[in-house]
């Protein structure tokens, strides 16, 4: 990420979508892997063991693999899809973004609070800002995020920015630019399309359709 919290361009490895045919990059992807069990099994880290089965990280592409049971066609073989496989890979994915921005805070990158938010914005230091879903919407006014796209999270609620900070609650967040600013744009991205977001809060901007 640049200054500004602009995500540089990176090559990277890509895979295809079984539910769409597109190629993207695995990080704009839902890696799973069959179980022994035969049970597919949601590996967001991409480390688990196993040949991979990929899904762009968008609620549609998920419900379409589940329904047309494009899982046993890429595995080969008789495949158990959990029912509750999106809520499922969508709390994995909140624990990552939640846990990513604990290790923010502890390494210096990140601070919670208006206060901090807003000094860290006047020393031009903000590449990232991240404001409760359920916070005041009056008071989220006051607070801009840097220019670009990736440097506003507004989705997640005050209670989920809490449980990163230790506190019971959090409005208002931010990060400095760094590698685990990137990764936690990067996760929020994937969580934003499993929750039928497309992004946009992710962005700081709405997206509409071409």
């Amino acid at each position: 990420m640049t200054r500004g919290g602009r995500t540089k361009d990176r090559d990277g490895p890509e895979r295809r979508c079984i539910a769409t045919g597109a190629v993207r990059p695995c990080a704009a992807l839902i890696r799973f892997v069959i179980a022994p069990d035969g049970t597919v099994t949601p590996d967001v880290a991409a480390r688990l063991p196993g040949r991979g089965i990929w899904v762009s990280a968008e609620r549609d592409a998920l419900e379409r693999a589940v329904k047309r049971k494009l899982f046993a066609r890429a595995a080969r073989q008789s495949v158990q899809v959990p029912e509750n496989l999106p809520a499922l890979v969508d709390d994995l994915l909140r624990r990552r973004v939640v846990d990513m921005l604990s290790l923010a805070r502890k390494s210096g990158l990140a601070v919670a609070g208006f206060e901090k938010v807003r000094d860290l914005a006047q020393r031009d230091e903000m590449a990232l800002l991240l404001q409760a879903a359920d916070g005041s919407a009056r008071g989220k006014t006051k607070l801009h995020p840097p220019p670009g796209e990736g440097t506003f999270i507004g989705y997640l609620s005050a209670s989920e920015l809490g449980l990163a900070f230790g506190r019971e609650r959090v409005i208002h967040a931010a990060l400095r630019a760094g590698g685990l600013t990137t990764r936690v744009v990067e996760e929020a991205a994937r969580l934003a399309g499993l929750r039928g977001l497309g992004g946009a809060s992710v962005a700081g901007e709405e997206k509409t359709d071409a």
